[in-house]
Order: C-alpha cells, then sequence, then structure tokens
C-alpha cells in the first residue's frame, strides 16, 4: 500500500495520515542538512513495516530537494546500518 507524503513543514515533520492516526518523522534542518531527530509509528499501524516505508519516503523528498539526511534517532541509524546501498542519501 502506498501513502501519500505530507511535509508539515511548520512542525518540522514529514507525515503520513492515515485514517485517524499520523506517523512522522521529525527533522531539524542544518544549511540543507536535514538532522531525522524522531521516528514515530502509531501502535495501532506497528508491525506493517510502515516506518522503513515513512522514512523511503522521506530519504526520496530530501534528495528531490537536493539535501542530505543525518541520522539521529536510533531507528534511521540502524535503517542506514542495515541498508548500506542507502549511503547516497545520507551526509
Amino acid at each position: 500500500m502506498a501513502y501519500q507524503l505530507v511535509h508539515n513543514v511548520k512542525e518540522n515533520k514529514y507525515e503520513y495520515h492515515i485514517d485517524d492516526y499520523v506517523a512522522y518523522v521529525t527533522y531539524d534542518d542544518q544549511h540543507g542538512e536535514m538532522h531525522l531527530t524522531h521516528t514515530v509509528v502509531p501502535e495501532a499501524l506497528s508491525g506493517k513495516g510502515l516506518a522503513k516505508m515513512l522514512l523511503e519516503d522521506v530519504l526520496k523528498q530530501i534528495k528531490a530537494d537536493n539535501k542530505k539526511a543525518v541520522p539521529q534517532c536510533s531507528y534511521i541509524v540502524r535503517y542506514k546500518e542495515k541498508y548500506p546501498e542507502s549511503h547516497h542519501y545520507f551526509a
């Protein structure tokens, strides 16, 4: 299943709105380096691979914006280690 990525600039978040829930990645933009600080998937949506799908959409959007991601939350650090082929998204 595909979800639409929403860039909530006001709250520094990339979001998926699913039913009554919001899954999101927060960031801090430091001169084009997007420090990804927190990944949240509501309990009701957990166990479906949603965090991975969300992060991959976020990484694609960051790359499209000619920026680089800097992993700062444990989930994203583990993702970068597990998927070395994703290195081109990261600073």
